[in-house]
């Protein structure tokens, strides 16, 4: 089996270096970007399996790197944020990001984060049949949204939560559900990011995202997705 690859992109070198030693203990291959334009090149040169992203970089910041990664292609990204502030974690998601962690962090826990992004990000056995509503097509087995016969582009953690929510139609799941039901861990502190991957589905897949048919929003207690009726 071949080994997973992780980019970590810290301007910070015993940060970077304290990383790469834990990766590699847990049976990584890793690279190291110390800039934004290090980091771009390292993705299109070795096509790592997920990036491990600082927000604070020189050159061009982490926000601008996962924009631009997201030009590239669907790798996961995980961002590292020396701010405590809700509203850079939240522009980072809006960007493409799947999942934060915020400085000090565990070494140990940006692992088990990686690793929990990677799980939910590759094809598993037994995939459920293809899910098409209005017109929207899931097919889990290929790991793809079709609208309108146009493949959308989707990070593994938005694939997750429409899945899910898909799945269950007329199910209303709360923000807290979803969050361990996607991310493998419940935390009240991370409920606001769920409204992020919300509206960055709603934008890709709704004709009026102002006005959702598929995504509804059950005030007070959390999403739901429509049943064929409303579509």
């Amino acid at each position: 089996m071949s080994k997973n690859s992780v980019l970590i992109v810290d301007d910070d070198v015993k940060i970077a270096a304290l990383l790469k030693a834990y990766f590699e203990k847990d049976g990584f291959i890793t690279y190291i970007a110390h800039d934004g334009y290090q980091a771009l090149d390292k993705i299109r040169e070795q096509k790592p399996d997920i990036v491990v992203l600082d927000l604070m970089l020189p050159g061009i910041d982490g926000w601008e790197v996962c924009r631009r990664a997201r030009k590239i292609g669907d790798i996961p990204i995980l961002m590292l944020t020396a701010r405590d502030e809700e509203a850079d974690r939240l522009i980072g998601l809006e960007m493409g990001a799947d999942d934060y962690v915020t400085k000090p962090f565990s070494a140990r826990e940006v692992v088990a984060r990686v690793r929990a992004i990677l799980r939910r990000s590759h094809k598993i056995a037994a995939q459920p049949e293809p899910i098409k509503v209005g017109n929207l097509l899931i097919d889990a087995e290929r790991h793809v949204i079709i609208k309108d016969d146009e493949i959308l582009d989707m990070t593994p953690t938005e694939f997750k939560i429409l899945q899910l929510l898909a799945t269950n139609k007329g199910r209303v799941f709360s923000r807290l559900q979803l969050i361990e039901q996607v991310q493998g861990y419940a935390s009240e502190g991370y409920e606001r990011t769920i409204d992020v991957h919300i509206k960055n589905i709603r934008r890709k897949i709704e004709n009026n995202p102002k006005e959702p048919k598929y995504i509804i929003t059950v005030y007070g207690v959390g999403y739901k997705f429509a049943g064929d009726d409303n579509v």
